[in-house]
């Protein structure tokens, strides 16, 4: 198999699951705000769920290339150069959309849930910059706002280290929603870790589908496969 269907196929099935749960994940905190609110966009839980980096990057940019790549399976856009081009150039789209999805769930986990930041959920300090990415240093990733015991009082960060939480305080501090604050720190996190991770995974699958249908038209197909419509 010159053009490699197994794997293509393979990599449509993955995509069509990571764009699914992209979507799941971006509406998640758009819903909890309509089920607490009554409205969108009233008090909401993060500003940048706003830029819908689920859907729009890792949902809508990654359909033209999963829809190419499940078409593999009755050999449909495998059995000429031209659909192998297509197929990879599609998979551009899917690889802007996935690094646009990482660094929006980037940025969100540096900053923080509104309520980390705001008591009054003000959406006046809502501002997305892809020029604040270049001032993100590891150091910098720590997740304080997550995982001290509030993020609302002042707290030392000197010694803040996630090997020094036990278990219990895990289960203490974050993981229940016995408060609003800490509703909105786990579905924060939870989300746009989720979506990074989504954000990853559709890169390397956008990546691997490109270099694959990028040989598959330089060596062309076999006379076999090219007689199939």
């Amino acid at each position: 198999m010159t053009c490699c269907e197994g794997w293509t196929s393979f990599n449509g099935f993955s995509l069509l699951v990571l764009l699914l749960l992209g979507i799941v994940l971006s509406a998640i905190p758009l819903l909890v705000n309509f089920v607490d609110e009554g409205q969108f966009f009233h008090n909401p839980i993060s500003c940048f769920e706003w830029w819908l980096p689920g859907i729009i990057g890792a949902g809508l940019m990654a359909i033209p290339a999963t829809t190419m790549s499940l078409a593999a399976r009755r050999r449909a856009c495998c059995n000429n150069r031209t659909g192998m081009l297509l197929s990879s150039l599609l998979n551009v789209i899917t690889v802007i959309g996935a690094v646009y999805c990482m660094l929006v769930s980037i940025q969100a986990l540096l900053e923080g849930p509104l309520i980390c930041n705001s008591q009054e959920n003000s959406t006046s300090s809502c501002e997305f910059s892809f020029n604040n990415l270049s001032d993100i240093h590891p150091e910098s990733f720590n997740l304080h706002w997550f995982f001290s015991e509030s993020c609302l009082a002042p707290t030392d960060f000197s010694n803040l280290t996630i090997d020094g939480f036990m278990a219990s305080d895990w289960r203490k501090y974050t993981l229940h929603f016995n408060s609003k604050e800490n509703k909105h720190r786990v579905i924060h996190f939870s989300v746009f870790f989720g979506l990074l991770l989504v954000g990853i995974l559709e890169l390397l699958f956008g990546l691997s589908q490109m270099v694959i249908s990028f040989l598959g038209c330089l060596c062309g197909v076999t006379k076999q496969r090219s007689r199939i419509v």
